[in-house]
């Protein structure tokens, strides 16, 4: 094992995939050397492996996306880069009437094995039009699957796994979490879609989190043990598909639940984990199930009031604390 980054397990998922299947290609603004992307993600690449499979663009996502569907459609096996979550709009008509639906349309005979990578998620004031979290958009999508990860050993696995897929797949990349360290296996390994991750285990009340609320979470679990209160923390790891069972079972054990969320609360992902829970665990549940959501407001671009309207881990404190009837 290896303590690395985020950033470097998303580098190194790459360069390994480019490395062991020549149909793997990128395909971004400004991936090859000396910049390797925005957030570094693809630095040494290109100056590995050559510009012929590291593809800069000009700023235009829909022609990203539209080509990258085309290079899948023949054969080959691209990871597009489209830097801010936030642009997928300038890209949605291709993301959702061709890449999300052309394998269904056309019966299965055409595979679509295209991984779009995006980063999402506010915290470093980036403001109302560079730090949304609009995985909830993409989970409304038929045909699309939703990665997110928290971790490097996640982040890893789970986007060589989306690499070697036949299907579209959105990865969502916090990029708050790039400088964040965790063990990878020196080995080869992949992680499987739809399988959540008990991050922390307990038994007083069930918080489900993804991306950096992980690591809220995490945190505000520890504070609750202070306070007698034992917080089971589960992250899902994908939203499409979602590991119901997983949650289900914290759920039945623990009867509570707070959901986080980093997106907007209003028609969130968030929602959905309560619906279902609502719906197939309600003779369960001890207590009325809690989200910690943004406000629904644009994201601002002063620190103080960012904070003011992203999740806190407080905000997941009072939320577990509200579900045992202790505030």
């Amino acid at each position: 094992m290896n303590e690395i980054t985020f950033r470097e397990a998303i580098r190194d998922a790459q360069r390994e995939e480019l490395e062991r299947d020549p149909t793997v290609f990128l395909i971004g603004e400004d991936l090859r050397d000396p910049w390797g992307g925005a957030y570094k993600t693809t630095q040494n690449i290109s100056a590995i492996l050559g510009n012929d499979r590291v593809i800069n663009t000009p700023i235009a996502e829909e022609s990203i996306v539209g080509a990258a569907l085309g290079a899948s459609l023949t054969g080959m096996r691209p990871v597009a880069e489209l830097q801010y979550l936030d642009f997928v709009m300038r890209a949605m008509d291709s993301v959702v009437n061709q890449v999300a639906k052309v394998r269904y349309m056309s019966g299965g005979q055409a595979k679509v094995p295209l991984v779009i990578r995006a980063q999402g998620g506010g915290g470093k004031s980036s403001a109302a039009q560079h730090g949304n979290s609009l995985e909830a958009w993409l989970c409304h999508v038929p045909g699309l699957f939703v990665a997110i990860p928290s971790t490097p050993y996640d982040a890893k696995g789970l986007l060589k796994t989306a690499i070697r897929m036949d299907d579209p797949v959105f990865f969502i990349e916090h990029k708050m979490l790039y400088m964040t360290k965790g063990l990878v296996p020196t080995e080869e390994y992949t992680l499987p879609f739809g399988v959540a991750d008990i991050k922390r285990q307990g038994s007083d009340v069930t918080i489900v989190a993804t991306s950096r609320m992980v690591l809220f979470a995490l945190e505000a679990a520890e504070k609750l043990a202070l306070d007698g209160i034992s917080a089971e923390v589960i992250d899902p790891r994908t939203l499409v598909p979602l590991d119901e069972a997983a949650i289900l079972e914290s759920v039945r054990k623990t009867n509570r639940l707070v959901v986080v969320s980093e997106g907007v609360e209003r028609c969130g992902w968030a929602a959905e984990i309560a619906a279902m829970v609502q719906k197939r665990a309600f003779t369960d549940l001890d207590a009325p199930i809690e989200r910690v959501c943004s406000l629904n407001v644009p994201l601002p671009f002063q620190p103080e009031l960012e904070r003011f309207v992203l999740p806190s881990v407080d905000d997941i404190i009072r939320a577990a604390r509200l579900t045992m009837g202790k505030v």
